[in-house]
């Protein structure tokens, strides 16, 4: 596979685990209300593990992929998008989902920052005007408004765990594959979720005073026929999605496939209208309009780059 081919499947592939995983973040939006964060990702867990196992073996061939000496690290990399996207869920049960998404797309920043900073990768003056561009066109869309709730803090946070995640994704990338990783990051989400259940499950130490740790620490409740699918199908949702998020950054230029995370903001816009009748203003149409220039033209500089001799990409 060439270098721009590889670059424009781990695009396609980050593309397409976001639109995926955009269906698991509407599941958990419907549930926030009534049950706890971790009863869901309990489950979600725990019916991901056979999904995994079924696309390891489609994707390597074998189950053996799964055992590896770097098992630790990879469980340690689950534990950073725990923590990414619980931060994320929690911020949503507190903050408007504008100023909820606007603050996850640091995320992008970070990536870039720590490609260069880690794995040493050159970014062009055109990246960073894509990526910049990317970040504003988003602020135009969703206009957050002031933020004086310290849960404006989680989505920041959930950017720069999510970052990490994906720079050990391509550190990696050499020696494990990217069904081996979603693996062991689904186990690292089944362990905390079942640790945070423990402590939490009983209702015992509910904390009511703030919407963020009210859906961290509320008790288990029983859930409708309904419910319990949909959060069993996160556990689908999770699998390809971990896998194929995890195989964009383990084949793709991180700064490069960085600013195609801003697509998510799209999938946003489609779920609001869809389950809650919101649709864009002019100024909304507008920073949608911003985002896809911003693809193109990061995009359109790529392919010229990589097609002159003196291109310097690793």
């Amino acid at each position: 596979m060439t270098q721009k081919s590889q670059t424009a499947s781990a695009i396609l592939y980050l593309v397409a685990g976001i639109a995926i995983f955009s269906v698991q973040d509407l599941i958990l939006k419907l549930l926030s209300g009534e049950y706890p964060l971790h009863q869901a990702m309990v489950l979600r867990s725990l019916t991901a593990i056979p999904c995994m196992l079924v696309l390891t073996w489609a994707m390597d061939g074998t189950l053996a992929t799964l055992i590896s000496r770097n098992w630790p690290v990879m469980l340690g990399r689950g534990v950073l998008n725990f923590l990414a996207y619980t931060a994320y869920y929690l911020a949503l049960a507190a903050l408007p989902m504008a100023t909820t998404v606007a603050l996850y797309f640091t995320a992008p920043l970070f990536i870039t920052l720590l490609s260069v900073a880690v794995l040493k990768e050159k970014v062009s003056l055109n990246r960073w005007l894509a990526l910049l561009m990317g970040f504003v066109g988003v602020v135009i869309m969703v206009r957050p408004g002031a933020l004086f709730d310290w849960a404006a803090l989680l989505p920041v946070l959930c950017g720069l765990a999510y970052a990490l995640s994906m720079i050990m994704a391509r550190q990696m990338g050499q020696n494990a594959s990217a069904a081996a990783m979603a693996f062991w990051g689904n186990n690292a989400f089944l362990l905390i979720s079942l640790i945070l259940a423990a402590i939490y499950g009983t209702g015992q130490h509910v904390d009511n005073d703030h919407a963020s740790l009210a859906f961290l620490t509320r008790g288990w409740v029983t859930p409708s026929l309904k419910d319990a699918a949909l959060m069993a199908s996160c556990g689908l949702i999770a699998a390809i999605g971990l896998i194929l998020l995890t195989q964009a950054y383990r084949i793709g230029q991180s700064s490069l496939v960085a600013p195609f995370e801003f697509t998510f903001a799209f999938w946003g816009l489609l779920w609001g209208w869809l389950f809650f009748g919101t649709l864009p203003d002019g100024l909304g149409w507008v920073g949608i309009a911003v985002i896809v220039v911003a693809g193109v033209y990061g995009l359109r500089h790529d392919s010229k780059q990589k097609a002159a001799p003196q291109d310097g990409l690793p």
